[in-house]
Order: C-alpha cells, then structure tokens, then sequence
C-alpha cells in the first residue's frame, strides 16, 4: 500500500492572519490560544499546535463537491505567519492522525461516498490499506470521530488532488 497525507496550503489562510477579533469574527472565525500541548490540530502542518500556540478556528469546505457529500466544518489553523508549511507524510501518519478514533471515509472519482471506516488508533493504517483495496475508490477523507471535524485527506500516492 503506498498513500500521501498533506497539509493544506498555508495560503488558503492568509486573509485570516493578524486580523483583529472583531475582523474575525466578520469572517466568521475566531481566534483561539491553545491551553494544551494536544486537542488543537493544525491543518496545515498536521501537527498539535503547542500550549500558547495561537491558531484560527474557522469553517472549512473540506469536501467541495456538487452534490449530497459536499462538507464544510470547523478547523484549526495556526496563525503565526512565518509557521511551516505542511510536510507531505507518505506511506506513515502525521501526529495529528496518531492515537485518534478516526472516521474514515472513501469516496469515488465523482465525489459520492463509496465506503467508510471507524478506526480505532491502533488500525488506522489497515483501515486505509482496506478501503484502498477497493478500485472505486479515489481518496480517503479522515475526520475525528468523536467531534466529526475534517482531519486530512488521503490519497493513493502519486495521484494528483
């Protein structure tokens, strides 16, 4: 099995950075301080963001399709302009993927929802591995379980998103 999780671009985001509350709030976001060293992914560099980190917590459209399965949610980004870009994690799982109850969901190449998965922390992989197994799927997207926010998607590596 050979897949590809990647960070969304840090650009997409840029209109959120160093915006007043109020701004904002405008725009239909608000700006959050983690209180922890975990509970607060970045969807950018599919990491936790540290105690202190400041992120912005917005609605995403992380399924942007015509149709039934189009989904938008809310996400956590992290602020700080200068902050890395995502890495591109093949074949292994970005920590924010790691020790989570995840829902994994398999679409086709229309967008429509082919299959789905609950793993537990220790099966995510085979979960992957399994749904991939199915040709009619075209990605995986995966989401927290208990909150149902959107985590990352997943492709078979070397297909472009």
């Amino acid at each position: 099995m050979t897949y590809r999780i990647e960070g969304l671009p840090r650009g997409t985001f840029a209109r959120y950075y160093g915006r007043t509350a109020e701004e904002l709030l405008e725009m239909g976001a608000i700006r959050v301080v983690a209180d922890a060293n975990d509970g607060f992914p970045c969807r950018v560099t599919l990491r936790d963001a540290r105690e202190g980190d400041s992120l912005i917590l917005l609605n995403y459209t992380s399924h942007d399709v015509p149709g039934p399965y189009r989904t938008a949610y809310a996400i956590f980004v992290r602020e700080h302009e200068g902050a890395e870009e995502g890495a591109v994690w093949a074949d292994a799982l970005p920590p924010i993927l790691q020790g989570r109850v995840l829902s994994l969901r398999a679409f086709d190449a229309d967008g429509l929802l082919h299959a789905a998965r609950l793993a537990q922390p220790d099966a995510v992989e085979a979960g992957i591995a399994d749904l991939f197994a199915e040709p009619e799927v075209a990605y995986i997207h995966a989401h927290y379980a208990t909150y149902g926010c959107f985590a990352a998607r997943i492709e078979r590596d070397g297909e472009a998103r």
